[in-house]
């Protein structure tokens, strides 16, 4: 039998944070010895809890849990990360650029799944947090890395962000406070990265998911704070700040110049809705039954989701879910029917 293969992108995979040394220390456990795991950032194994408010509001909203949210995610949550990134100095956000997601990981894929096509070429920090160049490399995008300097107290270099930049880059990636040097990055330094990423256009990515593990007095500065007229995409989550890993509670912000990235913000949303409530009729920009779906919507306020919305080649179905109540049904196939009676004599005249 012909062996399977695996896929040839993930060469440019490593997580060694969970690899074959951490196989090694369980091999050594299952033999009766005892092992101080300082290799994975789980506060939870070290006795550090969530906050008790976040363990009762996880709890006290578990009975409304159990249904799709909209694909940004709850409306509440998204609207007190508008409220954290205002009391930072980011101007210009509102709860449309907003994205809730499993953790910061899963958005970081996200966001750079929508932008990079085969070749394309995003600058990542030297050392790395291995999820960056992991997800560069599984986009088909090829990860260059730029070297954070341990002799100017791992701070990134500007000289060597430069000469590394082509015509195929389409993104930085910023980690500030950086893991895993713990670097703090000044201002001045924050204002030469987007002074690169302005002249040659780039998407910056900024990774601020340690934005309070401060130490000394220190405060950190956000970079969607220092810039409106460059593309900003931040990071951030419950998980290090709040102790809170396996919540996975992660959120996204789309800041600075969004005019000039409208298609790239459509790609967001659609992966948006592909991971959290699947096939919905602004996925596929097709004509017929799309157009049939958006107008039973205006005409009528019922929403469906259109057969090409499911990899259906041909134009003529729909779906419709039978959750509701039989009255709410009931209404909602009369609505049908009507628009449906006014579609034929539009199409027949």
């Amino acid at each position: 039998m012909k062996p399977i293969a695996k896929s040839s992108k993930l060469a440019s995979v490593s997580y060694d944070i969970r690899g074959p040394v951490l196989d090694k220390a369980r091999q050594m456990e299952e033999e009766g010895q005892k092992i101080i795991k300082l290799n994975i950032g789980n506060t939870a194994v070290f006795g550090l809890t969530p906050p008790d408010e976040i363990v009762q509001d996880m709890i006290r909203n578990l009975a409304d849990a159990g249904g799709y949210t909209d694909s940004k995610g709850l409306f509440a949550p998204r609207k007190a990360v508008v409220h954290y990134t205002q009391q930072q100095g980011v101007k210009g956000v509102t709860v449309d650029d907003v994205y809730l997601g499993n953790g910061a990981s899963e958005l970081i894929q996200m966001s750079i799944n929508a932008l990079v096509n085969d070749g394309d070429e995003i600058l990542i920090p030297m050392p790395d947090f291995p999820l960056y160049t992991a997800v560069v490399g599984l986009s088909g995008g090829k990860p260059v890395h730029y070297l954070c300097d341990e002799g100017a107290g791992w701070l990134p270099d500007l000289a060597d962000i430069e000469a590394k930049i082509t015509p195929r880059s389409r993104g930085i990636m910023v980690c500030n406070p950086n893991n895993p040097t713990g670097a703090l990055y000044p201002t001045d330094l924050l204002l030469g990265i987007i002074e690169l990423a302005r002249r040659h256009q780039l998407v910056i990515f900024a990774d601020e998911i340690y934005d309070k593990t401060l130490y000394d007095g220190v405060t950190h500065t956000s970079m969607a704070s220092l810039a409106d007229d460059v593309l900003i995409v931040t990071f951030n989550g419950l998980s290090k700040n709040y102790r809170a890993c396996g919540y996975r509670a992660g959120w996204m912000v789309v800041s600075g110049e969004k005019r000039h990235a409208r298609d790239y913000i459509e790609g967001l949303n659609m992966l948006a809705s592909l991971r959290l409530c699947s096939n919905t009729p602004g996925q596929y920009p097709i004509a017929d039954d799309q157009q049939f779906a958006y107008e039973l919507l205006a005409e009528e306020k019922v929403l469906i989701v259109q057969g090409t919305g499911f990899n259906w080649p041909a134009h003529d179905h729909f779906r419709l879910v039978f959750l509701p109540n039989v009255d709410d049904l009931r209404e909602a196939v009369g609505r049908i029917d009507r628009f449906l009676a006014g579609y034929r004599r539009r199409t027949v005249s």
